[in-house]
């Protein structure tokens, strides 16, 4: 059965893609044809057809057949054909039976009853309006080759915007240039080390996301765990480490336990990549949140050519929305376009426009400030809540992200953990955050996500923690 698009570019009406029998009369296996489009629900109800003319000339039909197809489904009741309105497909009474769904499919699994889930804003908060709006006024003001073939660091646009943006809110130290645009931190992993930009072992915090060290893992890289203390990451030991070259740090809000890393904590690491020619990876995944005082600026500023700043709108904006950006040293440019290649890898180009002008317009700084006050407030309860009713757990860290930490007494996390899981509360205990190898002693705590939950059931979700936590030793 040849198979034949109808795509004229003069018709008016639904593109088609028609398979009409190779032998016998045409009008037959035309009108055959348009049937079984309509049966499988590829032609739904109330679609307009293209005129007689257009579709035979698509089809390489004559005139007449295809006029008589037509005549022939509209008496039979598949189409309808009014002055001015044109053929479409008419309203039946028996609808095309909708596709069978996998057996898994029907059986995903059930939603938690509670969600302080870590890492995840509350959904409700993407900010619809001023995304569509920065949306609409971008798509026009870009030049046509936005929508080309276009360049592997990102729009420059979006890298303009963010040079400006990282300078005044971060501290950063950079130039368009120096920016790649990624789809976010497990991205840009996977182009610093699958791609052989860096090699050698990797320094990582002892506690951290067990995702990223399987991650790395997956790329042949292996991950040596630094110690922690009340000071953050005990950078000097990154002296003792000869073969690493390079470390990952979380200087502004260490994950998942929420220091910061202390001032000449920060100065070693500086001091250890210039010596040795390494480099620092600061992970700065929520460092515009902070709640109790200004941000401490980002540690790339210290040193611009040891230091690789990587952020993301996961925490600010959506995970959904799967955009993020590398503040490389020049040296790694190239290297890391090199292996970025295929643009299948790039982000969608309209989203980086978007944030661009979400940027430049001021609506997205408007938008941290709303979710600073939001967060702040969702903390706020989340200690006073424990402050009443169970005072004896202690809330560590500092005041900022979206995510806090609940000291528990030793030995009780694993039974605390599964009595979350007999109340459908979703959350973490600390063990799963842990390095294997690391020689921090293993602490007990739970990982509370207090951005996750809508405003409507945060109260519920903080009863619910309130039940699990285990009472006074």
């Amino acid at each position: 059965m040849p198979e034949s698009w109808v795509n004229s570019a003069e018709r008016v009406g639904a593109d088609l893609h028609l398979q009409l029998a190779a032998t016998g009369p045409r009008r037959a296996a035309l009108a055959r044809a348009l049937r079984e489009a309509i049966q499988d629900g590829r032609l739904g109800t109330g679609v307009r057809l293209p005129p007689y003319r257009s579709l035979a000339a698509d089809l390489g039909l004559a005139r007449n057949t295809v006029a008589d197809a037509y005549a022939e489904l509209v008496a039979e009741g598949w189409l309808t054909a009014r002055q001015g309105s044109g053929t479409r497909v008419a309203e039946r009474a028996v609808p095309a039976k909708p596709a069978r769904l996998p057996k898994k499919a029907a059986t995903a699994s059930r939603a938690p009853a509670h969600n302080l889930l870590q890492g995840q804003p509350d959904a409700s908060s993407f900010p619809r309006n001023a995304w569509s709006t920065s949306t609409r006024r971008a798509l026009a003001a870009a030049p046509n080759e936005a929508f080309g073939p276009g360049d592997p660091r990102g729009r420059i646009e979006l890298r303009t915007a963010l040079a400006h943006y990282l300078a005044r809110v971060r501290g950063v130290r950079t130039s368009p240039e120096r920016i790649v645009i990624c789809s976010g931190f497990s991205d840009a992993l996977r182009l610093l080390f699958g791609g052989g930009v860096l090699r050698g072992a990797l320094a990582v915090e002892a506690y951290g996301l067990a995702f990223h060290r399987a991650l790395l893992a997956a790329e042949g890289v292996r991950t040596v765990p630094l110690g922690l203390d009340d000071h953050g990451t005990r950078t000097e030991e990154l002296a003792g480490r000869r073969a690493v070259r390079a470390a990952l740090l979380t200087p502004a809000h260490q994950f998942p336990l929420g220091g910061p890393l202390a001032p000449a904590r920060r100065n070693a690491a500086i001091d250890w990549a210039r010596a040795g020619g390494g480099v620092v990876i600061e992970d700065d995944y929520d460092g515009e949140l902070r709640y109790d005082r200004e941000p401490v600026g980002a540690v790339q500023a210290l040193d611009p050519d040891h230091v690789l700043y990587v952020g993301s709108a996961s925490k600010s904006l959506s995970t959904a929305l799967r955009l993020g950006w590398m503040v490389l040293p020049e040296r790694l440019v190239d290297p890391v376009l090199a292996t970025k290649g295929q643009r299948e890898r790039w982000t969608s180009v309209v989203d980086q426009l978007t944030f661009a002008d979400l940027i430049t317009s001021g609506a997205y700084d408007r938008h941290i400030r709303q979710m600073r006050q939001r967060y702040r407030d969702r903390r706020n309860r989340l200690t006073a809540v424990l402050a009443e009713r169970a005072p004896h757990i202690e809330v560590t860290g500092i005041a900022a992200g979206l995510h806090a930490v609940l000291r528990l007494p030793p030995g009780t996390e694993a039974s605390t953990v599964k009595a979350a899981s007999w109340l459908g509360l979703a959350l973490d205990g600390l063990a799963g955050y842990r390095h294997p190898d690391a020689d921090t002693p293993p602490l007990d705590g739970l990982v509370v996500g207090y951005a996750t939950p809508p405003d409507h059931a945060y109260a519920a979700a903080l009863d619910a923690l309130c039940q699990i936590l285990p009472a006074m030793p």
